[in-house]
């Protein structure tokens, strides 16, 4: 008679013993990490027993496949496809940390994967010894057989027609929890796409298989569209439209128009103040200004692409996309830009940002936006002092952008990208002039340091530009592109605010700045409703150009036809009375929960699907480049070049009119 330890050892040297240990360790695995590293909502019993069931079907498909092999070769095939499944959970728990959000297909683009390796830094600081707790269990299989605990014999093999039963198990497995699902979101795979539901119903695993077939689908999308395509898409902007207010319609016309991008910065900063001390004293008095509109219910409403995403809707009006990053997978694409479009009217234009000009594959997709010059890191002395975490901190950065700035030619349309303000907040002593916040967190700690470095780092731009004249000629717009601090801070957030930190109020503090100063305009506080989406009509409106023609899914803020609909890039929508978040519906006033749905809010929950919708089809198919705009001429690419001039080729670019103008000091 064998003992127990004997029993035990001969269950695991079968490999259909091997193999259930596995799918058990696997499936325990993963319902830890969701209950301890995801945020997934769960609302009721049923999604709870969904969310503890839905690894399973995943283990016993794909560990399945290793059967068919045979002896020793089968269980480590057990233990490779073990590890893919970890790492595709481990992965997604490091990129939830920052993103609260799950990895795409797009997100594994090359140039996106580029952007990943670049953000070395970040990655890092989302990553904990702990982690290592995750791969134990692969570990422990691996020991099984090191130390021949389990001897799995050389020339057993399972036959076929069992195997196919595991298959044929496993995915019968997966169909009662698709069915379950669906009794409790009914047409889970076929609404606006929410990666969050599918991973909380259906498992990581299983959701990463459905944004590749999404993901494949959206790709044939561009081949498949046609002239017809964008009909639908201009009759939806052009209801859309907004008259402009005449009293800002042209007030701005000729100047130059100048962005300052605030990195993930968020409009509580605005007049906080820090153990009695403003963290941004000249923000702050640059919204209080006699000439800035400032605006305090303006939303970020980007997805995955963060960055990339503000600049999509601040150029073009149209949305980021549902999974990835528009720049990297769409950059190639036919776009109505602001640059080109004001390019048209005599404006010269340019970026400026203190990395490299691939990160975000932005040395490509900005010669289809139509900016004339790019003045990414090569431009500048990147030393090892004056360079962290994403590139050249923003003092150096703005002092020497200043040469490049007087290259340009008048009117110009310029936009200087900040990078020191941004997650994990990390910040020299020499660097930080204020003390850090005290809540325990310390990327909430620091945040307040490194946003007091770029108020510094701001102010001193502003005073060159007043000390060369061009501030009292130019429209200058500060805001901020995407939050700072994720809910996975809430309870951080909660000593910052000094309230419970819900889902409610998570949605509120995705307000971020949005501050136009227009001199000889008189400024004051905006209180209308809008985002990202609604600014090219607002400043296009101040410069006197009227977007009607063109396709926007924003509209004019300062219209008194502006309708107050903030869509969120999940479906979620804020508006001055009602808010739709996670799902709930709230009183915008009051924060408390709306139990039932009435016709009109059914209603503005499909206008906002069908926006979101519309938009995707534009830069899924690329649409416009069957429409263009009466007096619009499409961009070339090939006309703009953002290699670093020498002295050799000066007198060359000279004679190119229609390349970049951009030389180097040297």
């Amino acid at each position: 008679m064998k003992d127990g330890k004997g029993k035990i050892q001969t269950f695991l040297s079968k490999n259909y013993g091997f193999f259930i240990l596995a799918v058990i360790l696997f499936w325990l695995k993963s319902v830890i990490a969701y209950e301890t590293q995801f945020k997934l909502g769960i609302e009721n019993a049923m999604q709870q027993f969904l969310l503890i069931i839905n690894p399973l079907s995943t283990a016993v498909f794909f560990m399945g496949l290793a059967l068919f092999a045979k002896g020793r070769r089968s269980f480590i095939w057990i233990i490779i496809i073990d590890f893919l499944l970890t790492f595709v959970l481990y992965a997604n728990m490091v990129y939830y940390r920052f993103f609260s959000d799950f990895i795409t297909l797009p997100n594994l683009n090359p140039k996106q994967m580029q952007n990943m390796g670049d953000m070395g830094g970040s990655v890092l600081a989302l990553m904990h010894w702990t982690d290592i707790l995750f791969f134990v269990d692969i570990l422990f299989l691996i020991g099984l057989l090191i130390f021949k605990f389990a001897k799995p014999d050389r020339t057993a093999r399972i036959r076929a027609r069992k195997v196919v039963g595991v298959l044929t198990l496993g995915v019968a497995m997966f169909l009662a929890n698709l069915g379950m699902a669906e009794i409790d979101r009914p047409e889970l795979l076929t609404r606006t796409f929410d990666r969050n539901y599918i991973v909380k119903y259906l498992g990581m695993t299983n959701y990463q298989i459905y944004d590749a077939v999404k993901s494949t689908e959206s790709q044939t999308q561009r081949a498949l569209a046609d002239s017809s395509d964008v009909n639908e898409v201009l009759n939806y902007t052009k209801s859309k439209y907004a008259a402009p207010n005449m009293e800002y319609f042209g007030k701005a016309k000729g100047k130059n128009v100048i962005y300052i991008h605030l990195e993930s910065f968020q409009q509580f900063l605005v007049n906080y103040k820090l153990n009695g001390q403003e963290v941004t004293p000249f923000i702050n008095s640059f919204f209080k200004d006699k000439n800035t509109l400032s605006f305090t219910n303006f939303f970020h409403q980007t997805g995955q692409g963060k960055t990339a995403d503000a600049e999509m809707m601040l150029e073009n009006s149209l949305y980021g996309l549902p999974q990835g990053s528009a720049f990297t997978t769409k950059g190639s694409n036919t776009f109505q830009s602001a640059p080109a479009i004001l390019g048209q009217q005599g404006y010269d234009s340019a970026v400026f940002h203190g990395n490299y000009k691939s990160f975000w594959n932005r040395d490509e997709v900005y010669k289809h936006f139509g900016y004339k010059n790019f003045f990414d890191a090569s431009y500048y002395d990147m030393n090892d002092n004056d360079v962290s975490n994403y590139g050249l901190k923003d003092k150096p950065f703005f002092t020497e952008s200043e040469p490049y700035v007087e290259s340009l030619k008048q009117p110009f349309y310029a936009k200087f990208i900040t990078l020191t303000n941004h997650f994990p907040y990390p910040i020299s002593d020499e660097d930080a002039t204020i003390e850090p916040a005290n809540t325990g967190d310390s990327s909430v700690d620091t945040y307040f340091q490194t946003a007091h470095y770029l108020d510094e780092s701001v102010k001193s731009f502003v005073d060159y530009l007043k000390q060369k004249g061009l501030y009292d000629n130019s429209v200058i717009i500060m805001y901020g592109d995407h939050y700072g601090i994720s809910d996975n801070h809430a309870a951080a957030m909660t000593k910052i605010l000094g309230k419970d930190y819900n889902a409610f109020e998570n949605a509120q503090a995705q307000r971020v700045p949005f501050m136009v100063h227009v001199p000889g305009v008189k400024g004051g506080i905006q209180e209308q409703y809008g985002g990202e989406i609604d600014v090219l009509p607002t400043v296009l409106s101040l410069l006197g150009i009227d977007t009607k023609n063109y396709l926007q899914m924003g509209s004019d803020l300062l219209s008194k036809e502006h309708k107050q609909l903030v869509p969120f890039r999940n479906g979620d929508f804020i508006s001055p009375t009602y808010s739709l978040i996670g799902g709930k519906y709230y009183n915008q006033q009051t924060g408390e929960v709306i139990e039932t749905e009435t016709p009109e809010m059914k209603e503005t929950k499909e206008t906002v699907s069908k926006e979101l919708q519309l938009s995707d089809s534009v830069l899924q198919g690329d649409l416009l480049r069957f429409y263009t705009p009466e007096g619009f001429k499409k961009t070339d690419p090939n006309d703009y070049n953002y290699n670093k001039k020498t002295k050799k080729n000066k007198s060359d670019s000279k004679s190119t009119s229609n390349k970049s103008t951009a030389e180097s000091s040297n």
